[in-house]
């Protein structure tokens, strides 16, 4: 397994929050999901060390911090490849469902209203690059994912040209 920063090294976030309110709870729980965190136990969580990564989790234990409970950070290293390639499996995996629920969608549309298409382009579009943000290990659904938006842009494309009338003609002026 490529590791996304340094080879082995990976930040880890260690968080206690209170059951009530569960306002802060809940807020720490979707960024923590928005990021695509690999879950090692309930409260510590963990991703690869990157350029970006280490802030993140500095910046959610402010959060946590802030909602009445308590984090730290950790630079760590698991003890055995296994327990890595075991994490990084994990992460990889949570991205190939997602990428497979993008490749349904666009399947799914391809085969819908013909006026829907755009929209449906640009949501999945943005879908992609969520997804894309988060995933430090790509697995082959990826390329996959952007194959099947990229057809269906096509087929959006097609359809669009079909339906566009071509250039008005203007008639020829009339004789006296």
């Amino acid at each position: 397994m490529t590791a996304y920063g340094a080879a082995g090294e990976w930040v880890l976030l260690s968080y206690w929050l209170p059951r009530e309110p569960s306002t802060p709870r809940i807020a720490v729980w979707r960024k923590l999901k928005r990021l695509g965190v690999a879950q090692i136990s309930d409260g510590l969580v963990a991703l690869p060390v990157g350029p970006r990564t280490r802030e993140q989790l500095e910046w959610l234990a402010g959060e946590v911090a802030d909602g009445g409970g308590s984090a730290t950070i950790w630079l760590a290293r698991p003890a055995t490849r296994a327990q890595e390639d075991e994490l990084a499996h994990a992460m990889m995996a949570a991205r190939a469902a997602e990428y497979r629920a993008v490749m349904a969608a666009a399947a799914d549309a391809a085969g819908g209203d013909a006026a829907a298409l755009p929209s449906a382009v640009r949501r999945l579009r943005n879908e992609l690059r969520t997804i894309q943000r988060r995933d430090y290990f790509p697995p082959v659904e990826r390329d996959q994912a952007q194959a099947a938006l990229q057809a269906l842009a096509d087929v959006c494309s097609d359809v669009a040209h079909q339906v566009r009338p071509g250039p008005r003609r203007q008639s020829p002026p009339h004789s006296p």
